[in-house]
């Protein structure tokens, strides 16, 4: 006598959301070493181009492995080095500046009173506070700061990782055999992510580079505060141009006035127009294979997830999603619902 059990479609349902449930609260439990071996994924992507080249030109792997290491720490360092100098003195002066834009807050409403427009005050000051966007910038970039001081464990985590980068294609092949279709997604993702994120950490420099100059003749304050703000919100596609803007225009609005904010936000528009609707394109092709809508649901989800680091790695870690439910018949759905809008097939010929 044989006895078989059946799970309907509904409980199957239940049991992933409960999986998925458990797997994103250990993810937000362990979130700060997470983000730190996130965040050496991102080191060991961008460096493994160039120590993959100065192997092929005949230079052993530990010289090649030393000079990468010595450029993760220089960059580490010039990163600390904008983030606690420029970030301490903005903090000291951010008060200064809230008082300003409170200021011109009130100026405004008042102006707005005596055109007979009734706004309540208080009830939009407790929804809604200006000076509260220095803030965020102020904890974002605290955030990676933090991060970034565990230099020790980043260089080792990109120091294995690099190394294992060397034998993982034969790793797989091994494993999965030549011909397996689960190679050809790995394949497929490792080269996607590696073009994606040395293309991305082009532009965003070039882009961050561009804001600098541009503040720099302004007059803004910080501009290299900014310029590095500017530099790691490119990277989170869609709104994180608009973020990185913000707290610029609004501290060249209280800092200089309505016409320098102006300039200020042309500036930006004419940056993230060049670089994102020309160059980027150029390079990266016809996309990511991601949604639009996609791609801003993943920049909340990472974001609530990982914190900031989450945020600039977002694409990457959809992207990996997507690959993996494209390797699976029964999640193939999900990878077609995450991708971009299909073109309307034409009737087939028959």
């Amino acid at each position: 006598m044989s006895s078989s059990t059946t799970i309907s479609g509904a409980s199957r349902v239940l049991f992933v959301l409960a999986a998925f449930t458990i797997v994103v609260a250990g993810m937000r439990a362990a979130e700060s070493l997470m983000v730190t071996f996130l965040l050496s994924g991102f080191f060991a992507i961008i460096c493994a181009p160039p120590f993959m080249f100065m192997q092929r030109r005949g230079l052993p792997a530990w010289a090649s492995l030393i000079l990468v290491v010595i450029f993760i720490c220089l960059i580490q360092l010039l990163l600390l080095t904008i983030v606690t100098t420029s970030l301490s003195d903005f903090s000291n002066d951010l008060p200064n500046y809230q008082k300003r834009l409170n200021a011109l807050t009130g100026d405004t409403f008042n102006l707005l009173a005596s055109w007979g427009f009734d706004i309540p005050r208080e009830q939009l000051k407790s929804n809604f506070d200006p000076s509260a966007i220095f803030k965020l910038a102020v904890n974002a970039l605290g955030n990676l700061g933090t991060v970034l001081s565990n230099s020790f464990l980043i260089i080792l985590t990109v120091i294995f990782m690099l190394f294992e980068g060397a034998s993982l294609p034969a790793k797989l092949q091994h494993a999965f055999g030549e011909d397996s279709r689960h190679m050809e997604h790995i394949e497929r993702f490792l080269e996607t992510v590696k073009q994606y994120m040395t293309i991305k950490t082009i532009i965003s420099l070039a882009t961050g580079l561009m804001i600098y100059i541009w503040l720099l003749i302004l007059g803004v304050d910080y501009p290299l505060l900014w310029a590095l703000l500017a530099f790691l919100f490119n990277f989170v596609p869609n709104i994180g141009s608009i973020i990185a803007a913000v707290p610029t225009v609004l501290l060249a609005l209280i800092q200089l006035g309505p016409l320098s904010a102006l300039l200020t936000a042309s500036g930006y528009v004419a940056a993230n127009m060049i670089m994102g609707n020309v160059v980027e394109p150029r390079f990266l092709g016809k996309g990511l294979g991601l949604s639009t809508l996609i791609v801003f649901l993943s920049l909340v989800f990472w974001g609530w997830v990982f914190g900031p680091v989450g945020m600039l790695l977002s694409v990457p870690l959809t992207m990996l999603l997507k690959i993996a439910f494209e390797s699976s018949s029964d999640t193939q759905w999900l990878a077609i619902l995450m991708g971009p809008d299909q073109p309307e097939n034409s009737e087939a010929k028959r």
